[in-house]
């Protein structure tokens, strides 16, 4: 977009749009998970036997024979080409936050020549792609490149529609011809295994006979913003980074408060009605969007699932995203940190555990007094918190994720527990040894006759807590919005897996004294609160007094960046809780560790090389040649006897010059490669040259609000967040 000519265009072809229209949409129940081979339709399909063998699998974890495999196969595919399929993909996810596929088709052909479509139980078991082509932590080198795929049974498969066709989608795991996970769906299927176990030992001891498998459940907030495509197509930084490296502040931006909750623009209400019908003809249960507080920026919430299946749905759901957005015209970003100034994006993972026989332990029904289970179930959160909370940051940790952590815009980079002031009191007074009946929130009355009284909840909320109960769940708030949720909900499924097998020896003992259940429940959670109380906070975590005594006093650990966060995981004690609760082996945590901290660091190198393009062709172009029209136009006034204000021309030229200069400096301190480590090179990456792409920046962004509005070579925010 270069000159006033392309802007004026683009602007002028947005504001005259067609509007874009949707097919109405058939009734829910019409299209509700139609393109998902789910268990309902498996009953259809499937004999008797069959069917009860896959929905053991589906509940319990049962593995299937080969011959209920073949069966199963046979009905997939009948199901898929009966809808226009003529592919299939084992999907699965690598330890990047993408999502990867290999189509194969049901053709073959047979001795005299004819096609014919085959689907047997081995094809839909088995994948093999290149275990040495995605990002493997050196568990797989280029000689080495065997991998294999293999069917997630309890994870239903779908078919994906595009112009091109139709794809039968199977959510599959993915590991090494040597065992290792290469994904990031086999390490969730066990941290639950791992949660369920030392669940169902803490169930036991609490006189529980009847315990169906426990799994945990997630329900993730998403936010996005949404850009029009002719601003965005000529911003390198947003194509190619996903976030503006370059550009100056609004007059207008989010200050006026008035943009969350508010009416959602025509065009934009169309694309969400668009998108949330393929959601549902998907089973997605898309439950709430809305305008989110920065202009420009939305969100979706879902209804919660089973973590497995919530996380493969969230990868569906952005990738869903984007080509939706595309398709009407926007660039939707899930950069966490896409416009400087403003609110960025989160994904806000909601989480519990429960089954189906002790339901939701994470629900403590009329009071917390009354429910033991519930007290046990949430002193292991507060204990695992405590214990991993640099694990949990390590868990969250992005490039992008760092521009927005410890803003007043989403939690602090301080893993701290918000209880709520009657949990909290509950969990203090366990502390001091003095219980006492808690007080309900009791009744709102407005004193309005025409507004109904309702019951108000017994706490307020905490919008500043990274980890917060809110009422029957936990709420994980500094999630990065491009992130997968599998990475948190894998650790936070194996820090209570570990604090639950302690709540087991523990209660264990106690009861094997002759105590009586209650008080044994009591005296574990006085030692538990005793020992991890101090992550407990209900305050302001935006305030320095808060940082102040949260490392000072209580010992916990501010880690503001991804460079500080990823170390964690070589600490001795993450590498035992992964390997003794069976999740992640010792190789398996090493290569994520060198996995994202590779992406971390080409994710900033990216981003700096971006930063010396644009400002050595796109800016520095446009700045001088405004300084030469500029400066002719001063001589002509100075030949006309007027004096000239040559404030602006200076203005122009002290930061072109001083742009140029830190240019310079990126680009030799991009050229030191003589790192003694990695976490050497990550610092540098966090500090040397995030610090020099900053400087470089402040010039770009001066030089925008002098430089005449008509040769300003990219789209200003003003366009990009308002203009829809």
């Amino acid at each position: 977009m270069s000159g006033n000519k392309s802007r004026v265009q683009a602007i002028y072809e947005i504001t005259n749009r067609k509007p874009m229209t949707v097919n109405s949409p058939q009734s829910l129940d019409k299209i509700w998970a139609c393109d998902v081979f789910n268990i309902a339709k498996m009953e259809d399909a499937l004999s008797k036997n069959a069917f009860k063998a896959v929905k053991k699998t589906v509940q319990t974890g049962t593995p299937l024979d080969k011959a209920t495999a073949d069966i199963v196969a046979a009905a997939m595919k009948e199901w898929a080409i009966s809808k226009g399929v003529k592919f299939f993909s084992h999907i699965f996810y690598p330890m990047t936050n993408v999502t990867a596929e290999k189509h194969d088709g049901f053709i073959i052909t047979n001795s005299d020549g004819r096609a014919i479509t085959e689907f047997t139980g081995s094809l839909l078991i088995k994948g093999e792609p290149d275990g040495s082509s995605f990002p493997n932590g050196s568990i797989r080198m280029t000689n080495a490149a065997r991998g294999y795929t293999a069917w997630d049974p309890t994870s239903p498969a779908y078919i994906m529609h595009t112009d091109n066709g139709a794809t039968l989608m199977i959510p599959s795991v993915f590991m090494s011809w040597t065992g290792e996970a290469l994904d990031k769906k086999i390490p969730l299927l066990r941290s639950n295994d791992a949660m369920n176990k030392a669940a169902q030992k803490v169930l036991s001891l609490m006189g529980e006979t009847k315990i169906a498998p426990l799994n945990s459940s997630c329900g993730a907030e998403q936010e996005y913003f949404l850009v029009d495509a002719n601003f965005a197509n000529a911003r390198p930084d947003l194509l190619l980074a996903g976030r503006t490296l370059f550009g100056a502040a609004p007059a207008k931006g989010q200050e006026f408060d008035d943009h969350y909750f508010g009416a959602i623009p025509e065009r934009v209400q169309v694309f969400m009605q668009d998108f949330e019908d393929k959601l549902y003809r998907l089973g997605i249960p898309a439950k709430t969007h809305h305008n989110e507080v920065a202009p420009g920026q939305f969100e979706i919430a879902p209804y919660f699932e089973a973590a497995n299946v919530a996380s493969d749905h969230q990868q569906l759901l952005m990738a869903l995203l984007k080509s939706t957005a595309k398709a009407h015209g926007f660039l939707c970003l899930l950069h966490e940190k896409p416009f400087a100034g403003i609110n960025g994006s989160g994904k806000h993972v909601n989480w519990s555990v429960g089954n189906s026989t002790q339901g939701n332990l994470l629900d403590p029904g009329s009071t917390p007094h009354d429910n033991l289970n519930f007290l046990l179930f949430c002193g292991a959160v507060i204990r695992g918190v405590h214990q991993f909370g640099p694990l949990l940051r390590a868990a969250i940790a992005s490039s992008g994720n760092d521009h927005r952590l410890c803003a007043n815009e989403a939690p602090p980079a301080i893993l701290s527990v918000y209880l709520g002031d009657q949990l909290e009191k509950v969990f203090m007074d366990i502390k001091e040894g003095n219980l006492t009946k808690s007080q309900e929130g009791g009744v709102m009355d407005l004193g309005l006759s025409q507004i109904l009284n309702f019951k108000r909840d017994p706490g307020d909320r905490n919008r500043t807590s990274p980890f917060a109960f809110t009422g029957n769940r936990f709420e994980f708030r500094a999630v990065g919005s491009a992130q997968s949720v599998s990475g948190p909900l894998i650790t936070m499924n194996t820090m209570l897996a570990d604090s639950l097998e302690w709540i087991a020896a523990k209660l264990g003992a106690e009861l094997d004294k002759g105590v009586d259940q209650a008080e044994a429940v009591i005296n574990v959670l006085k030692e538990l609160i005793n020992e991890h109380g101090n992550v407990v906070f209900g305050g302001d975590g935006y305030s320095s007094d808060w940082h102040l005594m949260a490392i000072e006093e209580r010992g916990l650990k501010n880690i503001p960046t991804t460079a500080d966060a990823l170390p964690v995981l070589r600490d001795e004690s993450v590498k035992a809780l992964f390997k003794n609760t069976g999740v992640l082996s010792p190789v398996e945590l090493e290569s994520r560790y060198e996995v994202y901290s590779e992406q971390y660091i080409l994710s900033i190198e990216v981003e700096a090389k971006l930063v010396i393009d644009i400002a050595k062709t796109k800016i520095y172009p446009a700045a001088i040649n405004y300084f030469s029209n500029l400066a002719e136009a001063c001589s002509k006034m100075t030949e006309m006897n007027v004096e000239p204000d040559n404030s602006i021309t200076k203005t122009i030229a002290d930061e072109a010059t001083a742009m140029i200069s830190a240019v310079k400096k990126l680009s030799e301190a991009m050229k030191k490669h003589d790192f003694s480590s990695t976490d050497e090179h990550m610092q540098y990456c966090a500090n040397d040259i995030r610090g020099l792409m900053d400087e470089v920046r402040s010039h770009a962004d001066a030089l925008e609000v002098e430089v005449a509005d008509e040769q300003w070579p990219l789209a200003k925010y003003h366009e990009m967040l308002f203009i829809k």
